[in-house]
């Protein structure tokens, strides 16, 4: 029985459950086809359109108009659609359609509570997003900004569609770098040269960078002053450099045995140093609205104490082999990714990796947590190291998941890098990487300038509210824009303009709606419209309302590829229906009261799924620009 259209809430997959119950019934050796249902580009041909027939041709051996033909004459929208006759047929095979007009006005008003028409997942699933990786003594830079603005796009879009999300902020907190770092910050602090008490994150950095100096040994350079004779006083001075950097590298060895047996003021040193990281990089989330807190932070020195037990367990039940004195998992059979690079588990020198901690940290997500879902938002570079990663994992048995006995689906959510204007690496004009604080307050200054030049009446609070916001949506939306595997150039003015599709542009749409019901109350109009029935008689209406009703598939099209710019397209499409209907449709016309309220309601119904959408990518909406 088909379903009645008061209970049309969806049009995209109504139509696309009609169009595959058709094609099931007249090519059911293609019953698993997918209907392709789009929105009419042209709205004089339909509101929507199927573009099945193209790709059924050749799988059913027919020309797709004959394909098309057979669908139209075995499917059944009456209750939603004008009847479909071949007449519905375009060019060598398009089906379009077009709604009933009662039929349109159930699918809004269904369509008009708070769920928005997105309907909870089922099942729900619980995810684990990975979504950044910082490191300790280090300043984040902008390297870090696309990770942690992607990783938190996505984990809110599927917090939108009902699963359960545990975020994870893995910290390179452990190891030989930080017992370096340790190491001279305990040299330096005997010596009185610095305080731990009141040591800043860009004293840290600079200490980072000055231990892996100074444990860093010439011996290329050492050999070849010998083996050209150099003279005495260059042999001398790198034999000096390699005895000074040796001793360091030593002191650091031994630093870091002391950090693993918990000695505590060594202790102490590095719980000092990550509290003063950990505090810069939350300020830094809060500052881009991404919600990463303590909580969701686990360094890897959480797992190491499970590493040499994880390592045997490898050993002994035969998923880790000997190969030239390192311990490597192969994964040449398909189905552990079918990849010839075997992925290293221990060294040599019997020193862990990161692929290590990552293989016991997937562990810890599946079989402790119980994630079903595990997506990490990093760099396109780590692809081979994660799916190797992976493809341990599976051949280990730690992705599989204790209630499903089923592998967890791991997916890479990669991305490119943020250019500069000249097309290389974004950096400062020194060379150096910006510092994302840096980045983040810079965006903000000139949100300010753009928003006082646009409002100078504005109290200075309420300025930098506003230009908080403004900036927030610019360097989040610049970035979310993009198909995230590629690069995008970085341009303050290109992505602080109110026109084009820019973060700013879309609040200011969203600002634009609410000023209509500003200017309503200051006219005495009165809340009826709230119980107005909808309607969608005219064109511009019409297209509005179609718009809005496609916001969950567009949510559920972002949450299962993992592409926020698909949301982006969406609510830029969006406000620029919203702008033709608020051209060619008055609202607020005096003497047209039942129009008016019926289209403060469509205005209403706009802002919400404006302000739900920025929501969901991060970006705060706020009343006035």
């Amino acid at each position: 029985m088909p379903e009645s259209h008061a209970n049309v809430d969806d049009p995209v997959q109504v139509l696309a459950a009609r169009f595959a119950a058709a094609i099931a019934k007249v090519f059911p050796q293609a019953a698993d086809a997918d209907p392709l249902i789009t929105p009419c580009k042209t709205p004089e041909h339909g509101d929507f359109q199927s573009n099945a027939a193209m790709g059924l041709a050749k799988r059913v051996g027919k020309k797709p108009r004959e394909v098309a033909e057979a669908i139209v004459g075995a499917i059944d929208v009456a209750d939603i659609a004008e009847p479909l006759t071949v007449a519905n047929i375009a060019g060598p095979g398009f089906i379009n359609v077009r709604l009933r007009p009662d039929a349109l006005i159930a699918a809004l008003q269904a369509f008009d509570t708070a769920s928005l028409g997105v309907t909870p997942a089922s099942p729900a699933q619980f995810v684990v997003v990975d979504l950044m990786g910082v490191n300790l003594a280090k300043q984040m830079h902008v390297g870090h900004l696309r990770s942690p603005v992607i990783g938190d796009a996505i984990a809110r879009v599927l917090t939108r569609l009902g699963h359960t999300i545990k975020r994870q902020n893995h910290v390179g907190d452990w190891g030989l770098p930080i017992a370096m770092v340790i190491a001279r910050l305990m040299r330096e602090a005997a010596a009185g040269r610095i305080s731990l008490d009141h040591i800043t994150l860009d004293q840290l950095d600079e200490a980072y960078r000055k231990a892996q100096s100074e444990c860093q040994r010439d011996m290329a350079g050492l050999e070849a002053a010998r083996r050209f004779g150099m003279g005495p006083k260059a042999i001398a001075e790198l034999e000096e450099q390699v005895a000074g950097a040796t001793e360091a590298f030593l002191a650091a060895r031994q630093t870091l045995i002391k950090l693993q047996a918990m000695d505590p003021e060594t202790h102490g040193v590095w719980k000092r140093v990550q509290d003063v990281t950990m505090k810069v990089c939350i300020d830094v989330c809060r500052q881009l609205r991404v919600n990463v807190t303590d909580a969701d932070s686990a360094g890897e020195s959480s797992y190491a104490p499970e590493l040499a037990a994880m390592v045997d367990d490898l050993v002994t039940r035969g998923v880790a082999e000997v190969s030239d004195g390192a311990l490597v998992v192969r994964l040449e059979d398909p189905q552990y990714g079918g990849i010839k690079e075997p992925c290293l588990i221990r060294k040599t020198d019997g020193g862990y990796l990161y692929a290590t901690t990552d293989v016991c940290a997937i562990r810890r997500r599946v079989q402790k947590f119980g994630a079903e879902r595990i997506i990490y938002s990093i760099d396109a570079r780590q692809n081979l190291h994660l799916r190797q990663v992976f493809g341990a994992s599976i051949k280990a048995g730690y992705a599989i998941h204790p209630r499903t006995h089923a592998p967890a689906r791991m997916e890479h959510a990669a991305f490119g890098s943020v250019m500069g204007e000249d097309g290389k690496p974004f950096k400062t004009r020194s060379g150096e990487s910006v510092k994302l604080s840096d980045l983040i307050e810079e965006t903000f200054t000139r949100a300010a300038e753009a928003v006082r030049k646009g409002n100078p009446e504005l109290p200075a609070g309420e300025a930098r509210e506003i230009a908080e916001a403004v900036g927030v949506a610019a360097l989040k939306y610049a970035d979310l824009s993009t198909d995230r595997v590629k690069d995008y150039i970085f341009s303050f003015d290109r992505m602080l303009a109110f026109e084009g599709n820019t973060g700013p542009y879309l609040l200011y749409a969203l600002v634009r709606i609410k000023s209509i019901f500003r200017k309503a109350a200051e006219r005495g109009v009165g809340e009826t419209w709230k119980t107005t029935p909808h309607a969608a008689t005219a064109p511009a209406e019409k297209q509005l309302a179609l718009a809005l009703l496609r916001y969950p598939a567009a949510l559920r099209a972002t949450g299962e590829a993992l592409e926020p710019h698909r949301l982006c397209t969406y609510l830029y499409e969006l406000a620029g229906v919203f702008s033709t209907f608020f051209e060619q449709c008055p609202v607020l016309k005096d003497g047209h009261e039942a129009t008016r309220d019926s289209r403060l309601r469509l205005c209403d119904l706009a802002a919400k799924v404006l302000a739900d959408g920025l929501s969901v990518l991060g970006i705060p909406a706020i009343e006035r620009m």
